[in-house]
């Protein structure tokens, strides 16, 4: 299962989730605020142990009720102000982080349209999913929350510290007692949890494509009875998610055990020691109520570093995660026009094209090698080939799906190269022989193939071609949602849908990869019909394997090893070309 490797190379964390300053960028007011406001409501908890310590040492020691009275308004003011000013800050960060992370997920889907296929052909498309959907939402919580308050704690123990220092030194010095176990700790959960979370959130995008392609295939899998071995698989993978956060969770268990334990030795061996200084008349009651409640106060910021720690971590690793897809190069950019001679050749022409995928080892045979032919201007041209012959990969060339590795594909003398791929796409129209449908009406599927101008005469033009007026016939007719993929409708109906919104736009150029090879013979035979009038019309390219139509194009190309065999009209290469005349015969066995 096709998979993205995590990443092995030593990694900053806070270097990593310094990449997420440009989103941050337009609200940090609001954080900042949000962080001073947190900082504010932790240093008026810190108050209240002095207030008691006042309690204590006045009131309370000289019997005074109305001092009592007095100084637990002082407390119920100060709680109240504390939990007004925690409020505040969640106010100040919920709609600015929401609205951040919906950026950073519509950056990621803009850049995902705008990747090569040739990435899309290498990415496990739930990788992608987790990216864009458990990723990102750690990276809103970790603003919200692990990030304020790493700041907040960390002030709130100096803070903490220096006043108990401030109250009695040699019992402060107790309490620091625990600080270097717990920062060797903490040194040595940061390495170790970082790898592992980074385990277990790819293994969130592997579990994501199983889920995902259980629920598009899941008539194979239905229709061979293989829901056992699925099944499997998915448990698998699940087990083996499930070990990885068990191992989150034990180092996570370990640094808590850590961070709680000595502390609390600590604060014990203050209480004993300032209890004894207490009896010695060496320090007053209230003096170490007010150390001990200060300490007390301190517990949370320093339990807290544990998961804080993590969820940095985690959030990091999610960050890391999101920039591999966001720095991957985009289709690369058009080269500006006006440098380069314009061809004299019109129509569509492949001027000794080679192609070799991005990934394929550099020693590795070409695709397709020295590609040399012309499609004039009007002319309808099939390409026929074995299989695996690379007719696909060639029509994937001329919307520049893919790059051509060497050589020049022209349309009307102009390189393809040195066009806006908008003004190349609104020229090129194209079928595939694997349709693809998306959740959408069927007239809506059609009309993605024209301008926005396009209306209901066009539509109805472009299912008359295609011989796909069943749309009318369904529950709301075009506007009948298809689902997912166009499950909801049979193969021909989908490659009919699929040519249609390849002619519906009246492109210049047409590129049919084999599209009419789910249709029965009698539809075809229509199909075809109407086809010759789109045709006379447009220059086209038509991938085809029967005889019926390749009878469409005016010429024939033989693909052979990558490189074109033979050019000529469906006669004469039947006459002068064994190959041609093999493939042919194959296919009119297989048709009877």
């Amino acid at each position: 299962m096709p998979t993205t490797p995590a990443t092995t190379k030593e990694r900053s964390a806070v270097r990593t989730l310094l990449r997420l300053w440009p989103y941050v960028r337009p609200v940090r007011v609001r954080l900042f605020g949000a962080a001073f406001v947190a900082v504010l409501a932790s240093c008026a908890g810190l108050v209240i142990p002095l207030v008691l310590k006042w309690m204590v040492d006045g009131p309370v020691a000289d019997r005074d009720p109305a001092g009592v009275w007095l100084g637990a308004l002082y407390l119920l003011l100060l709680g109240l102000a504390e939990a007004l000013l925690f409020g505040l800050r969640r106010w100040l960060v919920a709609r600015p982080l929401a609205g951040v992370e919906a950026a950073m997920r519509a950056d990621l889907y803009r850049h995902l349209q705008r990747l090569p296929v040739a990435f899309h052909d290498r990415w496990a498309s739930g990788q992608l999913l987790s990216r864009g959907t458990t990723d990102l939402m750690l990276l809103r919580m970790f603003l919200a929350f692990p990030l304020t308050f790493l700041l907040v704690n960390g002030v709130t123990i100096v803070i903490g510290v220096v006043i108990m220092l401030m109250q009695d030194w040699s019992l402060g010095l107790v309490i620091l007692g625990p600080a270097i176990p717990v920062m060797v700790t903490c040194v040595i959960f940061e390495k170790r949890y970082a790898k592992v979370a980074r385990r277990a959130q790819d293994q969130v995008g592997d579990l994501t494509t199983v889920v995902e392609e259980s629920v598009l295939g899941i008539r194979i899998i239905k229709g061979f009875g293989r829901h056992r071995s699925q099944a499997q698989a998915f448990r698998k993978l699940s087990w083996t998610l499930r070990g990885t956060e068990l191992r989150k969770a034990g180092l996570l268990a370990t640094i808590w055990g850590v961070i709680v334990t000595l502390p609390e030795v600590a604060i014990g061996a203050a209480l004993v020691l300032g209890a004894v200084q207490v009896a010695d008349g060496d320090l007053s009651a209230g003096t170490l109520v007010a150390f001990l409640s200060t300490a007390l106060a301190l517990r949370w910021p320093v339990d807290s570093i544990g998961f804080l720690l993590a969820m940095s971590q985690e959030a990091a690793t999610a960050t890391e995660r999101y920039f591999e897809v966001m720095d991957e190069e985009r289709e690369k950019p058009t080269v500006a026009a006006g440098a380069a001679a314009r061809s004299d050749d019109s129509g569509l022409r492949f001027h000794e094209v080679r192609f070799r995928y991005p990934d394929a080892p550099a020693d590795s045979p070409p695709v397709l090698d020295r590609i040399d032919l012309h499609i004039r201007p009007g002319e309808s041209m099939a390409l026929v080939g074995a299989t695996g012959s690379g007719k696909t990969t060639l029509t994937a060339l001329v919307p520049r799906l893919h790059e051509v590795t060497s050589g020049q594909i022209t349309l009307d003398g102009e390189d393809i190269t040195r066009m806006s791929r908008e003004e190349l796409r609104s020229m090129v129209a194209v079928a595939f022989e694997e349709p693809t449908l998306f959740s959408a009406g069927a007239g809506e599927n059609v009309l993605m193939g024209a301008d926005t101008a396009a209306g209901t005469t066009e539509l109805e033009r472009a299912l008359a071609v295609a011989q796909a007026d069943f749309v009318y016939a369904l529950p709301q007719g075009t506007d009948t949602q298809v689902g997912e993929q166009g499950h909801s409708l049979s193969g021909g109906q989908r490659q009919r849908l699929a040519l249609a919104r390849a002619v519906v736009g009246r492109p210049r150029f047409l590129v049919l990869d084999d599209p009419l090879s789910a249709l029965d013979v009698h539809t075809e035979a229509a199909v075809e019909a109407a086809l010759r009038d789109v045709l006379a019309d447009t220059t086209a390219l038509i991938v085809a394997h029967r005889p019926s139509t390749v009878l469409l194009a005016d010429r024939v190309a033989l693909l052979s090893g990558g490189r074109i065999a033979a050019v000529g009209t469906h006669q004469e290469l039947l006459r002068t070309n064994a190959e041609y005349a093999h493939l042919m015969s194959g296919t009119e066995e297989a048709d009877r």
